[in-house]
């Protein structure tokens, strides 16, 4: 069929759109913690739509595993588990490593000037104990490496991953001072090889970055238990 070729631009967002990124974000923050439960004319009223964007969403939010269903009955936050860690942290972390790869040779000297000012942002947030803060200028550092990398599909596949994996900073990067200074310099070491080229080194230095914070999330899940990252049932 024919197309008008005076379209004007559409800015508008739809409402399933702007109710599922404000769950995302409600659910990544910690709002809406893990097992709460989640009634579809409470939210409608609360956030001024009808239930059908708010029941859209949730739809959309379960099959990225933030929320359990169950028809009839209920629904509710997914809870933390350990191996769910693994799950997101793994393919997340060969996914950063590929966006390093591809940004090593594309990234130009105003970037890594930015990068540069990240990372020193990023340790005064550490400094200044200011969990949520870090966690924001990590993201941005991480994100500022795959939006070099440009490679829109790596884009789209962390993105989800990145919301899961910040659940799990959120509730436990409070207890890891120590590996948040350790993550600092990974950055530099990173940001070196970008000046330098050094595929190899800034794959390496990025790689660990992230499985350090496998391991601190591991660990953290053990030593600092949290009643919010397991179900009343998962015992049985």
């Amino acid at each position: 069929m024919p197309i008008p070729s005076d379209l004007p631009k559409i800015y508008r967002t739809s409402a399933k759109s702007q109710v599922l990124t404000l769950l995302q974000d409600w659910i990544t923050e910690g709002i809406l913690q893990p097992g709460e439960k989640i009634v579809d004319t409470e939210l409608a009223k609360m956030i001024g739509v009808s239930r059908t964007p708010i029941r859209e969403a949730l739809q959309i939010l379960e099959t990225q595993g933030f929320v359990e269903m169950k028809p009839g009955k209920e629904t509710r936050i997914t809870y933390l588990k350990q191996s769910d860690a693994y799950n997101i942290y793994l393919p997340l972390t060969s996914l950063e490593v590929l966006a390093t790869q591809l940004a090593t040779n594309l990234i130009t000297s105003k970037q890594i000037h930015a990068l540069e000012q990240l990372n020193q942002k990023f340790a005064d947030a550490i400094l200044s104990k200011d969990s949520r803060k870090t966690l924001q200028i990590d993201r941005e550092f991480h994100q500022l490496i795959i939006d070099t990398a440009n490679n829109p599909y790596i884009c789209s596949f962390t993105h989800t991953l990145h919301l899961h994996a910040k659940r799990f900073e959120i509730l436990y990067f409070e207890h890891s001072q120590e590996m948040l200074q350790e993550s600092v310099q990974e950055h530099q070491a990173i940001i070196e090889a970008f000046r330098t080229r050094d595929v190899d080194k800034a794959k390496k230095n990025m790689e660990k970055n992230w499985l350090r914070a496998l391991e601190a999330i591991s660990t953290n899940l053990k030593v600092h238990k949290n009643p919010l990252s397991e179900s009343p049932d998962s015992s049985k």
